[in-house]
Parts: C-alpha cells; sequence; structure tokens
C-alpha cells in the first residue's frame, strides 16, 4: 500500500462529510428516538424521504463540486446500494421476529447497527481502493464473485440465516453471560451484582455480522461503477442511513417482493461483467445506472402486480463467504430461543 494512495484522499471532504454523519446520528439518538417508541408507518416514511432527499441533494453537491461524472457515478453507486438494502428488510424481520424483540426496541438496535456498518465498510471501502490501487487484477476477482452471488441468488441457494448456530454469538456467550430477558433499550445489564449482555445485544451482534456478509457484496458491486473510495463511501453512507426507515415502511409488506432476489441477481450479474470486461470494454456511467434503476423498478413492479407472498423464514441473505452466519452444526434439541 503506498503512501501515494493515501495523498490522493481529500481529507478536509472525508472530515467534513463524517461530521456531518455524526451530526445527523447524534440528531437522531438524542432528539428524534431518545425514548424508545414504534415506529409508525408515517414517522418511516417522513424519515426515510428525508434520507433519499439528503442522498439526492448530495449527489448535486458533488456535481456542482466536481463535475457530472461524479455525480453520476455517486448516483449509480447509491442506487446498487439502495436495491441490495432493500433485500436486508427479510434479513431484520427474521431476526427480529427470532429473537421476539419489541418494537420499541428495534430502533435502537437498528441505530448501533448503522454506526457499526459506517465503520466496518469505511474500513473495507479504503483497504479496497488500496488493493485496487496497487493489483489491478483484484478487480477481476470482484468481478467473478459478484457473478457468483449472482448464480446463487437467482437459484435461491444462499446460506439460511440461523441466529442459535451464528459464530459470533457463540464465541460472545463465552466471554460475557447473555441475559434471556429485556431490559429496556439497554445493551448490558446486571443480574445479581454480574454484568450480562441482554438479547437486545445478541441481536445487534447479530444485525452487524449479517451487515458483513452483505458489504462483502455491495462494496465490489460498486467499484464497478466507480473507483473513487469517498465516492463508494458517501453512496453506502447515504443508503445505510435510510436503512432503518426504509425497514419500518416496508417491514409489513416486504413478503410482496417476490420478484426481488431476481432483479438483484441480475444486477450483480451486470456489475459483475461489467468488471470482467473492463479491459476490452467500458461501459458508461449513464447506462449502468439505466440498467440498475430498469431492472430495480421492473422487479418491484411485477412483485406488487403478481399479488404472491413470500414467507419471509424461507429468505436468506446473500451468501456467507466468511463463514460468519452459521457454523454448520445442526439444531440441538430443546435449545432456547430468545
Amino acid at each position: 500500500m503506498s503512501f501515494d494512495f493515501f495523498a490522493g484522499l481529500d481529507l478536509r471532504a472525508w472530515i467534513a462529510f463524517n461530521a456531518f454523519i455524526v451530526a445527523m446520528l447524534v440528531l437522531d439518538l438524542l432528539v428524534l428516538h431518545r425514548n424508545a417508541h414504534v415506529v409508525s408507518v408515517r414517522e418511516a416514511a417522513i424519515t426515510s424521504l428525508g434520507w433519499i432527499a439528503l442522498g439526492l441533494s448530495f449527489g448535486a453537491v458533488l456535481w456542482w463540486w466536481r463535475g457530472p461524472t461524479s455525480a453520476a457515478e455517486y448516483f449509480a453507486g447509491y442506487l446498487i446500494e439502495k436495491s441490495l438494502s432493500v433485500d436486508n428488510v427479510f434479513v431484520f424481520v427474521l431476526i427480529f421476529s427470532f429473537f421476539a424483540v419489541p418494537a420499541a426496541y428495534q430502533h435502537r438496535v437498528l441505530f448501533w447497527g448503522v454506526v457499526g456498518a459506517l465503520v466496518m465498510r469505511g474500513i473495507f471501502i479504503v483497504a479496497g481502493a488500496a488493493l485496487l490501487e496497487q493489483f489491478q487484477w483484484i478487480l477481476y476477482i470482484f468481478g467473478a464473485f459478484l457473478l457468483f452471488t449472482a448464480v446463487k441468488m437467482f437459484r435461491h441457494s444462499e446460506m439460511a440465516i440461523d441466529p442459535e448456530q451464528n459464530r459470533v454469538l457463540r464465541l460472545l456467550a463465552r466471554v460475557i453471560p447473555l441475559s434471556k430477558d429485556y431490559d429496556g433499550q439497554r445493551l448490558f445489564t446486571k443480574r445479581n451484582g454480574v454484568l450480562m449482555a441482554t438479547p437486545l445485544f445478541a441481536v445487534l451482534v447479530i444485525v452487524e455480522t449479517t451487515d458483513l456478509v452483505f458489504a462483502v457484496d455491495s462494496i465490489p458491486a460498486i467499484f464497478a461503477v466507480t473507483r473513487d473510495p469517498f465516492i463508494v463511501y458517501t453512496s453506502n453512507a447515504f443508503a445505510i442511513l435510510g436503512l432503518r426507515a426504509l425497514y419500518f415502511l416496508l417491514a409489513g409488506v416486504a413478503d410482496r417482493f417476490v420478484y426481488l432476489k431476481t432483479g438483484l441477481a441480475v444486477i450483480l450479474a451486470f456489475v459483475g461483467t461489467k468488471m470482467l470486461i473492463v479491459e476490452f470494454y467500458h461501459v458508461p456511467v449513464w447506462f449502468s445506472l439505466t440498467v440498475i434503476g430498469v431492472v430495480l423498478a421492473v422487479s418491484l413492479i411485477a412483485s406488487l402486480r403478481s399479488g404472491r407472498r413470500l414467507d419471509p423464514a424461507h429468505e436468506a441473505p446473500l451468501p456467507d463467504p466468511l463463514g460468519l452466519l452459521s457454523d454448520g452444526r445442526p439444531h440441538e434439541d430443546g435449545a432456547t430461543r430468545h
């Protein structure tokens, strides 16, 4: 990793953007959701529209600051991450149902989940950009991996989420005792003088490890449209920040998106192919943006028109290349669920 790569980063832009993100998160935690409450569909819709407006406005700022090419790359990356984020709704429905998380506490889990996701993805993005700077051939590995993921999604043969078998959660249980009872929005509590993690912290661990698996796929997909780590990070950040509101808005109708995985598979196959042919033909950013938008729109409209419904319990996230979601053990009879 060369120092030239870090010298090319506009630190002022990174600092300013992250300061804005921190300010928005503080406003969210200390003002909008200081007290636990059930997020209504109306509140979720207003919040979701607000984050979308901020995301689009940032694209306009990029247009003014860096020109139309950077703005188009940002919008393409934002649309890729936003479309993949819709699939996260299925995962959250399954996790919250498994742990019987009260509706009033779900926002707090997703809040800290977003904070962790921003940190992890920032590290992934900078590391990925630095690797691409030094080893161009990694782009082909990214492309092949996205094609592999697309095939798995199209065939609906992904790794299923099983919180009881989560490797990280099992490791956590060896380090700190896990309480079986919730204690409001607290992640930790004391029982008989012993510090214990509440089920809410266990849920947060599952959410974070699941997002890590999603990031392995979504970040390489955005590198297909831009090599600029700042654009990759900002497009990821705005899509992730709007994910909480998107969950509360769509959770009740998530089972109607029967063709969503097919659409996401097509999008990943497209960006994977784009990576593999980059030495022979450079696909214009505007064409990528059009393809992604059309495929996503068609899959959602077709899903709503079909009238069919999915069982969220049978939905799965992307493949688990890091081996974080399950240790492959069979269910233990009589295992206790929170």
